[in-house]
């Protein structure tokens, strides 16, 4: 696209996302908490993940906003194979061949970064923690600087950190804030991944301070433990970056309806994110479990994504259970297609989550007010479930890390249904919810801890201009 008329005075922020979908969505929702301020927000990617982004994106419409600017960029051609349900680790390995192509977007990303430095005071670079390596050359542009985002929990990125650092601090006896019988990372990743991570960190140090999608009424303890340890960095905790209120898209998905029919807190919401493939067998076990449960419920049933989500090709068709959709029809909903998640978690009628605790999801839930049902697949969602279920209390666990490779019964997922959404046990863990999802809310308030974050980080990156 065009330069879109810069003057000299501007600072512009250009956003460099990760294409996976629980990436592209963060940074796309902070486009817009940024534009607000009157700054000109650049979003760079391939144009086939600027497309996915825009299209799925809810709560409110990107169209409407005239000061984000998409740029498409080129990448080589990457091979795009279907998930594999039956992998032993449910790491989206599939992904893996766009992931190495991503890197390619290095010099079309310089390019970009060069033009706009000469029509701007200052060029601001908010990078993706897994596109480090892309926006390396800024070192060479006089006028810009960079802030790595990490898409994850603050609770996971200091484990990480204090972890790697050889666990300073002697945190291993206070189980408030390092619970006893952590998860392993083992079977998170993969090896091709844990090297493509290797790379991105060495780039890391390149950046001036560091985002995350979280607040501080959430996790105000893990920010100040992090900037203990990395001295010399800030670190902002400005989420979250989803919309909270007035929550809505252009067209009403029929879930929607089906819930407005529906009594309040009464329907668990049933998603694994975007890169989940669930093997035949156990998605019979989740039907077979919904089904005694006897609570109302939607279910979103797709494949993971693949690298390139538009391209068309053989749709693995799930099994379910032969006439369970009509079995369940007065109290259940099998949606196969794109689900608008947010809409749902906002719907007064949704009164639990079970998910694969994608950090994405779990600060929607909480935004909401919505109690989780933790169902970990890989990357960071075993320790998230660890900050969900423990230390903030807002959710149950359904499938335990250290039980990974073993199938979820049919009657572990009715207990847990019923736990969170008939029993005074799970009404005490709503009623947490609902209350830190109102504080959470509140702190993107003027005056809040939040907003008063993110009006720092304006202030950071405007200084001595405006």
């Amino acid at each position: 696209m065009a330069n879109n008329g810069l003057n000299k005075t501007e600072v512009v922020v250009v956003m460099v996302p990760f294409p996976a979908q629980g990436h592209l969505n963060q940074l796309l929702h902070l486009s817009r908490l940024i534009i607000a301020y009157n700054i000109p927000v650049h979003f760079a990617c391939t144009a086939t993940h600027n497309r996915q982004a825009m299209l799925r994106v809810h709560g409110w419409d990107p169209n409407s906003v005239s000061n984000i600017h998409f740029h498409d960029l080129k990448i080589p051609p990457f091979l795009t194979p279907p998930p594999n349900p039956n992998s032993p680790n449910k790491f989206p390995s599939h992904l893996q061949p766009l992931f190495d192509a991503s890197s390619h977007l290095r010099d079309p990303m310089a390019s970009l970064l060069r033009e706009l430095s000469s029509k701007a005071t200052r060029i601001i670079v908010i990078n993706d923690s897994m596109m480090a390596s892309v926006v390396q050359d800024l070192v060479t542009i006089p006028n810009a600087e960079s802030y790595t985002f990490h898409s994850v929990s603050a609770f996971t990125y200091f484990l990480y950190l204090w972890e790697a650092m050889g666990k300073p601090l002697e945190l291993e006896t206070n189980a408030k804030l390092v619970p006893k019988g952590l998860p392993s990372t083992e079977g998170c990743f993969t090896k091709d991944f844990i090297n493509f991570i290797s790379l991105q960190i060495e780039f890391q140090k390149l950046s001036s301070g560091v985002l995350y999608n979280t607040c501080r009424v959430i996790e105000g303890t893990y920010m100040d433990l992090m900037e203990t340890l990395e001295g010399g960095k800030k670190h902002w905790a400005i989420g979250p970056f989803n919309p909270v209120r007035n929550i809505g898209s252009n067209g009403r998905h029929k879930c929607l309806e089906w819930l407005d029919k529906e009594a309040p807190n009464s329907v668990i919401y049933v998603s694994f994110g975007t890169t989940t493939a669930m093997e035949d067998k156990q998605i019979k076990e989740l039907a077979i479990g919904l089904e005694k449960s006897g609570q109302k419920f939607i279910w979103v049933l797709r494949d993971a994504d693949k690298g390139d989500v538009f391209i068309n090709g053989e749709l693995r068709k799930a099994e379910i259970l032969k006439g369970f959709e009509e079995r369940v029809k007065d109290r259940g909903m099998v949606v196969k297609d794109w689900a608008p998640q947010l809409e749902i978690l906002s719907h007064p009628s949704t009164g639990g989550f079970m998910s694969h605790c994608g950090w994405n999801s779990c600060m929607e839930s909480i935004t909401m007010g919505v109690p989780i049902a933790a169902w970990p697949m890989a990357s960071d969602q075993p320790r998230n479930t660890v900050l969900i279920t423990k230390l903030l209390k807002v959710g149950i666990v359904v499938k335990d890390w250290s039980r990974r490779d073993e199938l979820v019964t049919s009657s572990t997922i009715e207990k847990a249904v019923k736990l969170l959404m008939a029993s005074k046990e799970g009404d005490e863990i709503r009623k947490r919810t609902v209350d830190l999802g109102g504080a959470v809310r509140q702190s993107i308030e003027k005056g809040g801890v939040s907003r008063m974050e993110l009006d720092s980080f304006i202030d950071h990156i405007t200084r001595n201009i405006f």
